[in-house]
């Protein structure tokens, strides 16, 4: 027997960090750009640099980590591709509560200053949060550690820009886009929690012109009838086909609007009669551009009613539908309003209440990418496991609708477009322009917005293995053997890289997808940094 004594309990901290550092410095986690063996690579879901880890990421991670140490077991050469995502908004978020907290706001601080402020943040969190895989004890090969922004990202973001802006791929233009007031920001579709909310229908009477008949429209926003350009009905409703009326009297205004006929509306819905607010209403938007009707905007990027909202001008959103409904009341015009619940959309970061508004974005055409992305999963090419989840990638596919990419924030990736005041051209280039090459003006001017976050997080695959450029990293190991994820970010993520790596790498960017379910909380909701679990 030794002299030596064994510790009554196992403590893990000292043993785990002496055999990782053993295995770092060995090399042990390393691939090899150009190897005999066979290759196996996954490329790490990048976690925001907005916090710290929560268990998602260690459930994610460990299966990752499993298959990686396997085939190393069997003898491949194995690439597990680390890296963080600067993530647009969330960060912005956080850096700004950070300046409040001092007393100040980004406007007063200015953008350079602004983004230096988030760099520093990023600085001090992304190494806390790669810190924090390494104590999981993830296997990556560190050495090849990644950023959505740095050096090489970059490049490969303006690249594919530039070059679906060529294809005709991107354009700019005025559309329907859900509107967060807080963050007054762009919002894609799915950045939109729809949520179970109490509310009402509220039943509203729109007089014929010069008659005390009308129509009697629904709605649970009456605060968007100032933006009213017509009321629809469908030709097929027979409550409505001796209607010889043409237009009707807009509550609360001296407006005069018309009536239109339409196979949109839904005859079972309502009364019937629907009222059509193009500025803010997707579906309204569609029937305004059919119809061609006005599109009056009334509520501004704040929250807070416009001009065309009469004596209700300037009043938040919410107060001017209270102080309507009581105006509707005394007019009498409000012919009843029902108790109901219904959802209601709410930006996926700061929570407060999306505003469906009409407004300038960029877009990418998106159809003929998600055509050849559909395909790769039908001809099995790309296996989505379990396979129920190829259904909702398909229904997600098929039906998908252009998606807005530029974001009114800050940190990001600035949209690489310049616009000459003087001749009207506009520039889209890899390289930043000294000058217009139409008219040779000196003045242009740079696109404000940033791009969306997942656009940058598209090109992950083939990105962080060192695209535009042709290497060695690229030709071993993509496409990737297996993409590990929730199915929380199935289309957030998956589908666009898919878009994205077949577009541009002629190949899809994995074999295999993994879909796991997600970390819940004890009332059944995911768990996410944003709420603080």
């Amino acid at each position: 027997m030794g002299s030596g004594h064994l510790d009554k309990g196992y403590e893990p901290s000292g043993i785990e960090e002496k055999w990782y550092k053993y295995w770092i410095d060995n090399g042990y986690f390393s691939a090899e750009d150009k190897s005999d063996k066979k290759a196996f690579s996954i490329v790490i879901p990048p976690p925001n640099v907005t916090g710290v880890l929560h268990m998602g990421h260690a459930l994610n991670n460990v299966i990752q980590d499993i298959m990686c140490r396997y085939r190393r077991l069997l003898g491949y050469n194995v690439l597990w591709m680390p890296g963080t995502d600067h993530a647009g908004i969330a960060t912005q978020n956080v850096v700004e509560r950070d300046l409040a907290a001092k007393g100040l706001t980004r406007d007063q601080v200015g953008r350079e200053e602004f983004i230096k402020q988030v760099w520093k943040w990023r600085e001090k969190k992304g190494g806390a949060i790669i810190n924090q895989l390494k104590r999981l004890g993830a296997s990556c090969d560190w050495d090849r550690e990644r950023f959505t922004m740095d050096e090489g990202l970059s490049d490969a973001v303006r690249k594919v820009f530039v070059r679906l802006y060529k294809e005709d791929l991107i354009y700019e233009g005025q559309y329907i886009i859900n509107w967060c007031p807080r963050c007054k920001t762009a919002l894609a579709d799915l950045e939109v929690e729809h949520e179970e909310k109490d509310g009402y229908f509220y039943y509203i009477k729109y007089p014929f012109a010069n008659k005390k008949q009308g129509l009697t429209v629904a709605t649970t926003r009456p605060e968007t009838m100032f933006g009213d350009t017509a009321v629809a009905v469908n030709p097929g409703d027979d409550r409505f086909k001796d209607l010889e009326e043409t237009h009707v009297m807009l509550p609360l205004t001296d407006r005069i609007i018309p009536i239109i006929r339409d196979d949109y509306v839904d005859a079972q819905f309502g009364t019937g009669a629907l009222k059509v607010t193009p500025a803010h209403d997707p579906n309204d938007f569609h029937l305004g551009e059919k119809h061609d009707l006005e599109k009056l905007k009334v509520i501004d990027d704040d929250g807070f009613m416009l001009e065309g909202a009469g004596e209700y001008k300037g009043l938040d959103r919410f107060e001017c539908r209270q102080k309507a409904v009581e105006a509707l009341k005394e007019q009498g015009f409000l012919v009843k309003q029902e108790p109901i619940k219904h959802k209601v959309g709410h930006c996926y970061r700061c929570k407060t209440i999306v505003e469906p508004s009409i407004s300038k974005q960029w877009f990418v055409k998106v159809a003929p990418l998600a055509k050849k992305a559909s395909e790769a999963v039908r001809s099995g090419r790309t296996r989505i496991l379990p396979d129920n989840w190829s259904k909702t990638y398909f229904e997600w596919m098929d039906n998908i609708r252009d998606w807005c990419i530029s974001r009114q924030i800050w940190w990001g990736h600035r949209i690489p477009v310049w616009k000459c005041p003087d001749c009207k051209a506009v520039i889209v280039e890899e390289t930043d322009p000294a000058k217009c090459p139409t008219c040779g003006s000196n003045q242009i001017i740079q696109e404000t917005d940033v791009l969306d976050t997942w656009f940058s997080s598209a090109l992950w695959p083939f990105s962080t293995m060192g695209w535009p450029k042709d290497t060695d990293l690229l030709k071993t190991f993509y496409p990737t053997n297996v993409l590990v994820t929730g199915f929380d970010i199935l289309f957030f993520w998956v589908a666009r890289m898919m878009m994205m790596g077949i577009h541009f790498m002629d190949e899809v960017p994995f074999d295999d997808v993994y879909i796991h379910a997600l970390v819940s909380d004890e009332h059944g909701k995911k768990m996410s940094k944003s709420v603080g679990n």
